[in-house]
C-alpha cells in the first residue's frame, strides 16, 4: 500500500496566501498597464472609440508594460520572481 505525500496544513496556507499576493498583485499592474495602454494609444479623450490598430497597439504597450514591471520586480522584490510582493 503506498502511502501519499501531503504537504502540511501550514505549507497549504502560505500557498494560499501567496497566491493570493500574487494574484492580487498581477490583477491591479495589469488594470494599470491596460489604462495606460488605452489611454496612450487612443488618447483619453477618445478612448472608447479606438480603432483596430489603436486596440492592437494597446495590447501591446499593455505587455510591453507587464514585461517592464516583471523586469524592475527583480530589483524590488525577490531575485526569481517577477513580484513585488513581499514572500512572492
Amino acid at each position: 500500500m503506498s502511502q501519499l505525500n501531503l504537504p502540511n496544513a501550514e505549507t497549504v496556507v502560505k500557498t494560499a496566501q501567496t497566491y493570493a499576493k500574487d494574484l492580487a498583485e498581477r490583477t491591479i499592474w495589469s488594470f494599470l498597464g491596460g489604462a495606460t495602454a488605452v489611454s496612450v494609444a487612443a488618447g483619453p479623450a477618445d478612448m472608447l472609440n479606438a480603432s483596430f490598430w489603436q486596440a492592437v497597439g494597446a495590447g501591446g504597450l499593455a505587455a510591453a508594460f507587464a514585461l517592464l514591471k516583471g523586469v524592475a520586480a527583480r530589483v524590488v522584490g525577490q531575485k526569481n520572481s517577477a513580484s513585488t510582493a513581499a514572500g512572492v
